[in-house]
């Protein structure tokens, strides 16, 4: 099958040429095709599946006939990141055609977004708290809406966007066309999905193991070692381009320092940075100026950078479809990658999981030149916690911390 036997407007040619789509991934496939019969759709898939073509080219379609210069399709993501890569992806596949889109979110000033809203554009792109501002101020008028987008709604739900999500459903028409895509369900997404969509075809391609293009490797360590472990791996690993996952926001930004006095180029990814940050923190490290960026899995959903060899899990992540979602950001673009994951002894639970999805025990390694009996610090004698804070054990995984 390809491209051309969905029979798209001839206009959206140019962007799909560009874009070198040849043969639709699984859920472009599938979804491409009730997405342009106007059904309600709910789609289980991951990123890196191609699923935001599966639901911007049948959006783009279907705008290509009818009035301009106002919002007729809105799709609603959790992170600025991800609404920034839709949002790219539809001027990559508009090309040739005079449709606007604009990003919602907050981090950054409302101006140019307001002025957008304003001159009238077709597609709004948007994370909840700053579009609920925007249609409280009327700026953002949705009463023509024809076209409804829920990307991630795990991940919205996890955020706490739910309530959000529910007030701007009152705003929109009741009679639209709404798709909702989810890695995974939960009851609330069910019950969602039960409230917002008539009808639906459901599109499963599940949660699938990562791409057979990555490799997987698990380091046991005690945990009062793992940053020293990490230092010396990345002695004896290419960093031209490493993705290092951290649970918290605050160990990301400590972990970057103590990298970088080690001699490395590198950025950080997190919930403290300003947008302005995250955008050039993303830019330097796309672009290769940059070797290693440390993120919190706000960057494990939507960021799509080819160029990535490592991903390295310095904290175990808190679900198995979270370890799906961070080592997806290597061996993309038929090129291979890596994943290490440094696990100690309070992981084993999760390090089961992931191997039961895998199905295969995943390779243990041990760094022959690394001294793996070195002494947990002693608290000194005024009761205070010595310095390497940064290799204390959490005593608790607060699910959202990483915002």
């Amino acid at each position: 099958m390809n491209f051309n036997q969905f029979n798209l407007d001839s206009r959206l040619n140019t962007g799909i040429r560009q874009a070198d789509y040849q043969t639709p991934t699984p859920i472009q496939a599938q979804a491409i095709p009730i997405a342009l019969n106007g059904r309600d759709l709910i789609g289980t898939a991951q990123t890196g599946t191609g699923k935001t073509a599966a639901f911007v080219l049948p959006i783009l379609h279907k705008l290509l006939t009818g009035p301009s210069k106002q919002t007729r399709a809105l799709i609603i993501t959790p992170t600025r990141e991800l609404a920034e890569q839709i949002h790219q992806t539809i001027t990559s596949l508009g090309k040739g055609t005079n449709i606007r889109s604009v990003t919602v979110f907050g981090g950054v000033g409302a101006a140019a977004q307001i002025e957008a809203l304003h001159n009238g554009v077709e597609i709004i792109v948007a994370c909840p708290g700053r579009l609920l501002d925007h249609i409280q101020n009327k700026y953002a008028r949705l009463g023509k809406l024809e076209i409804l987008v829920l990307d991630e709604a795990d991940r919205m739900l996890d955020m706490g966007f739910l309530p959000d999500i529910k007030r701007i459903l009152k705003h929109i028409p009741k009679q639209r066309q709404t798709m909702l895509f989810s890695a995974t369900f939960p009851q609330e997404i069910e019950q969602l999905a039960a409230q917002t969509l008539h009808n639906p075809e459901r599109v499963a391609i599940g949660l699938v193991r990562p791409a057979h293009t990555v490799t997987h490797t698990l380091y046991p360590v005690p945990h009062h070692l793992k940053r020293e472990l990490l230092l010396k791996l990345l002695t004896q690993t290419d960093t031209d381009s490493v993705l290092i996952f951290t649970r918290t926001k605050h160990r990301a930004q400590r972990l970057a320092k103590q990298i970088a006095r080690s001699g490395y180029n590198v950025t950080s990814l997190h919930g403290n940075r300003t947008q302005n940050q995250r955008t050039s923190a993303l830019k330097g490290f796309k672009q290769g100026k940059t070797q290693i960026m440390v993120a919190t899995d706000i960057a494990a959903r939507g960021l799509d950078i080819d160029s990535i060899s490592h991903v390295i899990n310095y904290d175990m992540p808190d679900t198995a479809d979270a370890y799906i979602h961070r080592i997806g950001r290597t061996g993309r673009a038929k090129r291979t990658g890596e994943a290490f994951t440094l696990t100690t002894p309070d992981d084993d639970d999760m390090v089961r999981k992931i191997e039961r999805i895998m199905e295969q025990l995943l390779p243990r390694q041990t760094l022959p030149d690394f001294d793996y009996n070195v002494p947990k610090p002693e608290y000194p004698q005024n009761g205070r916690k010595s310095k390497s804070r940064d290799n204390q054990k959490s005593t608790s995984r607060p699910k959202h911390r990483a915002r």
